[in-house]
C-alpha cells in the first residue's frame, strides 16, 4: 500500500465517522510521527507534509552538513559532508539538507501496523465523543428509532446510528415497542464498560415526566414555574409539586392548560398515566394534604423526629388516599419526604378505648411499640392489617394475633362491632377496597382539572389537579 492509497482510505473512514478535518489531520500527523520516532529514535528534525483531499504525503528529514572529521557526526540533525554531496554534488559544510523520505522506507510491517493504528485511533474518537455527547445530555430527552427488541431491553438507533439502550426496567410497563417505531426517552446514566460507552435510555424515570412538561409549558422551560418534586409509579400514576415565582401565574392551571391541552400530550406519552399536580407549600400540613388528593384529610398529627405523619379523614376517604394498590399513599408519602399512615376518624356511634386500658394484658414493650407507628386505640390497631404491622413494627405475627385477639375479646361486649365490622375497617384502612374505589377510579378519564381539597390549614392556594381526571368529589 502506497501513501496515497493509505491517506485517502482513512480519510473516507474518517469522514463517514464524522471525524473534522483538524481532528484528521492531527491523527495522520501523530501516527506518521510514531513511525519516525521507531524508526530513527526521534521526530524533532523532520517535517511531515499531509494533504488529506488528494492522498498526498511528504516526510522530510533535515540536517546540517559538518565535516566528516567532525565528533557531531553521529548527531541525530547532522550529516557528514561526503554523505551529503552523494545527494547533491555541490553542498557544503555548513549548509542544510532536506532528504525526502518515502513511506516504503519504513517496512511493509511498519506500514499496515499505521494503518491499523489510524483506524483504531478514529474508533476512540468515535467512543469518546460519544461518551461526553451523552454525558453532557444526562436528563435531557432524546428521539431513536427502535433497532431490536428483545425480552430485557430494546436497542434504540439515534440519527447518527449510536446505539442506544433501554433496559425492562427503564420501560413503561404499557410499551410494546416494534422495530421502526420513534421512541422518546431521557438519557438515564452513561456507564463505560470495556473502554466502551453505553447510554442507558429511561421512559420511567421522573426525569423524563419533567422534560416532558417543560416541552409542553412554556411556562415551565421560562423558569416562571419551578417543578418541585416529580414521583412516579410508571405507567399507573405520578405527582408532580408544582410552584410559581409570579403570583400572577397559576402553576396548576398552566401545566394542565385549557380543557387538559397541555396536560394531554404527556399523559399519551406516558401511556394514560394518571398526573396528579399539586401546588407546592412550605406549610407542611397543607402540601400533606394536597399530597393525598383526591382524599380530604381531616386531621393529622406529624412526628417530625422519626418522619411519620398519622392522618386521619373520614370512611369514605380512606380508599381515596390509599389508592389502588396503595399507589396513592406511596407516592404521597415519597413526594412529602415522610412515610404516611392513615386512619378513619370515629364516628359517634363507634367508642374506642385507649391501648393504655390494655396494659394488664399487653406488655408495655409492644404496646410502645404500636405506639411508635400512630397506633393507640384499639380499633386503630383492628383497622390495620397485620403485614403491615409486622413489617412497620419489631413484633412478630403471634405477637399480633394475640395482641388481636385481646383486644376483639374487649370489643365482644360492644353490639355495634362484630367481626365483619372490622374486617371491613381493616381493608378500608389497609387495601381500599370498598365501594368508594370506584371514586378513585374515576382519576382515568380523560378531563385534567383543579381538584379542590378539604385540608386543616387555610391557605388562598389552589389543592391541585389530577389527569387524566375529573375533580374528586
Amino acid at each position: 500500500m502506497n501513501s496515497h492509497e493509505l491517506i485517502e482510505s482513512f480519510g473516507e473512514f474518517a469522514r463517514s465517522k464524522n471525524i473534522d478535518r483538524p481532528t484528521m489531520m492531527s491523527i495522520l500527523d501523530d501516527v506518521f510521527r510514531t513511525m519516525i520516532r521507531k524508526k530513527y529514535d526521534q521526530d524533532e528534525n523532520f517535517d511531515v507534509i499531509i494533504n488529506p483531499d488528494n492522498g498526498d504525503l511528504e516526510i522530510w528529514r533535515n540536517r546540517e552538513i559538518v565535516d566528516d572529521n567532525s565528533e557531531d557526526i553521529w548527531d541525530h540533525d547532522k550529516i557528514p559532508l561526503a554523505e551529503a554531496q552523494k545527494i547533491e554534488p555541490d553542498f557544503e559544510v555548513g549548509e542544510s539538507v532536506a532528504e525526502a523520505v518515502k513511506l516504503e522506507d519504513f517496512g511493509r510491517r511498519a506500514v499496515l501496523m499505521a494503518r491499523q493504528t489510524l483506524i483504531q485511533r478514529v474508533k476512540d474518537l468515535e467512543r469518546d465523543n460519544l461518551y461526553q455527547k451523552y454525558k453532557d445530555q444526562v436528563g435531557e430527552i432524546v428521539t431513536g428509532e427502535v433497532y431490536q427488541v428483545w425480552s430485557r431491553e430494546a436497542l434504540i438507533m439515534d440519527k447518527d446510528d449510536n446505539e442506544l439502550v433501554m433496559p425492562k426496567g427503564e420501560q413503561i410497563p404499557k410499551d410494546r415497542f416494534r422495530k421502526g417505531d420513534t421512541v422518546r426517552a431521557v438519557v438515564h446514566r452513561v456507564e463505560v464498560i470495556n473502554g466502551t460507552p453505553k447510554i442507558i435510555l429511561s421512559r420511567a424515570a421522573p426525569a423524563f415526566l419533567e422534560r416532558l412538561f417543560e416541552l409542553e409549558v412554556p411556562e415551565i422551560y421560562d423558569g416562571l414555574i419551578t417543578i418541585k418534586n416529580v414521583v412516579r409509579e410508571p405507567g399507573e400514576r405520578a405527582k408532580v409539586a408544582v410552584e410559581s415565582y409570579d403570583e400572577r401565574i397559576d402553576p396548576v392551571g398552566a401545566c394542565v392548560g385549557m380543557k387538559g391541552s397541555r396536560i394531554h400530550p404527556v399523559v399519551r406519552e406516558l401511556e394514560n398515566e394518571n398526573i396528579d399536580i399539586i401546588n407546592y407549600t412550605d406549610n407542611l400540613e397543607l402540601y400533606i394534604a394536597r399530597a393525598l388528593s383526591p382524599a380530604k384529610v381531616g386531621s393529622m398529627k406529624i412526628n417530625q423526629e422519626n418522619g411519620r405523619v398519622s392522618v386521619f379523614m373520614k370512611p369514605d376517604q380512606v380508599s381515596l388516599a390509599i389508592g389502588r394498590g396503595g399507589a396513592n399513599i406511596k407516592l404521597a408519602s415519597r413526594l412529602v419526604g415522610m412515610e404516611i399512615d392513615v386512619f378513619r376518624e370515629a364516628t359517634d356511634y363507634e367508642e374506642d378505648i385507649s391501648l393504655e386500658e390494655f396494659s394488664d394484658e399487653i406488655e408495655p414493650w409492644v404496646l410502645a411499640e404500636l405506639k411508635k407507628i400512630g397506633l393507640d386505640t384499639g380499633r386503630a390497631v383492628l383497622a390495620v392489617k397485620k403485614d403491615d404491622i409486622v413489617r412497620r413494627t419489631e413484633l412478630e405475627e403471634e405477637t399480633v394475633d394475640d395482641v388481636y385477639r385481646i383486644i376483639r375479646q374487649e370489643f365482644a361486649d360492644d353490639e355495634d362491632l362484630d367481626d365483619s365490622t372490622l374486617e371491613a375497617a381493616k381493608n378500608r384502612v389497609a387495601a381500599g377496597k370498598v365501594a368508594d374505589e370506584e371514586a378513585a377510579v374515576t382519576h382515568a378519564s380523560a378531563t385534567a382539572t383543579a381538584a379542590e381539597h378539604a385540608v386543616l390549614p387555610t391557605e388562598n392556594e389552589d389543592a391541585g389537579a389530577s389527569s387524566p381526571a375529573t375533580p374528586a368529589q
